[in-house]
């Protein structure tokens, strides 16, 4: 019998883009540091150096409205 939960993106629709890879890297990695709130990751993801889709940085609004975009 398989698992469920052998498939990393089981819920993706589609394979990941680079862009999609690397957000979901960094979200991780941030969560590795332990934390585990939307200002700490937004923080975090922007102390990396990532930048938000427009190119500036991440607030807690714009990724938000990324996280419902990629959802969709």
């Amino acid at each position: 019998m398989t698992s469920p939960y052998l498939e990393k993106n089981q819920t993706h629709p589609h394979p990941m883009t680079p862009y999609e890879t690397k957000l979901a890297g960094s979200v991780m990695e941030v969560f590795g540091r332990g934390v585990h709130d939307l200002h700490g990751l937004v923080e975090g993801l922007n102390n990396m150096g990532l930048h938000a889709p427009d190119g500036g940085p991440w607030t807690e609004e714009n990724f938000r409205s990324e996280m419902r975009r990629l959802g969709a």
